[in-house]
């Protein structure tokens, strides 16, 4: 069974509206320039002969032979039923010609007045075809529509799926790396391991009731890579120098999580426990831009080393075209043994 909406009411009433003020023009302006209820009246039935025809026409077309016919491709079938309605329609120049010919001592019909038969005929004939393809073209477009609202629609519920799916790849990782960093202290400095126990418990509080939301104010992003920073601080020597810079002006919205996945890559990758280390993290905000960059010493690892998957950096990547997409840019380089990534959002 056909579902009735509330916006197909309204359409129907609509079209409705409009065939009503098409009928009601004529006599409405007869009244008006002669104020005679009888030449009104004539006036109307003039009218309502004229557009009977079209008005069905253009009804059942619009509801009944478009739909189950025209756009089901059985377009021959749409032609016969429209030949039928409207001839049916019009059979009164038929008849008028059946009537007129028992009529007695009436002269026969001359060239002239079979040309006049024929024209009206043929005008009427095209009127209601003129109409059939009105209906046709306007549920057409509303069929384009609908269709593009339908594919825009399923665009965004599958933006959000794959962004859901994004985030949950990234608290995961996260939380994997995290752990093994604990676990090597605990057999260090088991008092410093339990102080990032509770470091990591506040970590993932925010990360499981502070993320659900699409966008995130920033302030509480700075103070997430704060505590991760310091965290993962822990796992390094004195030959490592971390810097830290955040010049945040106003309190402005972003998605939550998204330069985590750089700042963990910076740690796997920049820090050596042998060689000297450098990681250097800034965030600020440029009027309506928000830059992260991040430079590290890189120290490529083997293929031994699972750590290094890329998974983090992908992901980034992939959030920020989903999220940002023609308001981002990304910029990545090797500088000698520096590692340097950048991204600007336009917020």
């Amino acid at each position: 069974m056909m579902k009735i909406e509330k916006k197909d009411i309204g359409l129907f009433v609509a079209q409705v509206a409009v065939w009503t003020v098409i009928l009601f023009a004529l006599p409405l302006a007869t009244f008006l320039s002669t104020q005679d209820l009888h030449s009104t009246r004539t006036s109307f039935f003039v009218a309502w002969g004229l557009f009977q025809s079209p008005l069905i026409v253009y009804f059942a077309n619009f509801y009944l032979l478009g739909p189950y016919l025209f756009f089901k491709r059985r377009y021959w079938l749409f032609v016969l039923c429209n030949l039928v309605l409207i001839l049916g329609l019009n059979s009164q120049f038929f008849l008028l010609y059946y009537h007129r010919s028992n009529i007695p001592n009436l002269p026969a019909m001359n060239s002239t007045m079979w040309i006049g038969f024929f024209s009206g005929f043929l005008m009427f004939l095209v009127l209601n075809c003129v109409m059939a393809a009105i209906a046709i073209g306007i549920r057409h477009f509303m069929r384009i529509r609908q269709i593009k609202q339908q594919l825009k629609d399923e665009k965004a519920k599958n933006t959000e799926a794959e962004l859901a799916w994004l985030k949950n790849q990234i608290n995961p990782h996260f939380l994997f790396n995290t752990l093994n960093n604990i676990s090597s202290l605990t057999q260090i400095d088991p008092d410093a391991a339990q102080d990032a126990i509770a470091q990591l418990s506040d970590l993932l509080r925010y990360a499981m009731y502070e993320t659900n939301k699409k966008m995130v104010p920033i302030g509480g992003e700075v103070e997430f890579m704060r505590n991760y920073i310091e965290l993962m601080k822990l796992r390094c020597n004195e030959k490592t120098e971390v810097k830290t810079t955040f010049d945040i002006q106003k309190d402005v919205e972003i998605a939550p999580l998204l330069f985590i996945s750089l700042v963990e890559n910076a740690f796997k990758h920049g820090v050596s426990s042998s060689r000297d280390s450098m990681i250097d993290i800034h965030l600020e905000q440029k009027d309506n831009c928000i830059v992260f960059t991040c430079d590290n010493t890189n120290y490529p690892k083997d293929d031994a080393d699972r750590s290094g998957s890329g998974i983090g950096l992908e992901n980034t990547r992939r959030r920020l075209e989903l999220m940002y997409h023609d308001r981002y840019e990304w910029k990545q380089a090797l500088n000698g043994d520096i590692y340097h990534v950048k991204i600007t959002i336009i917020i």
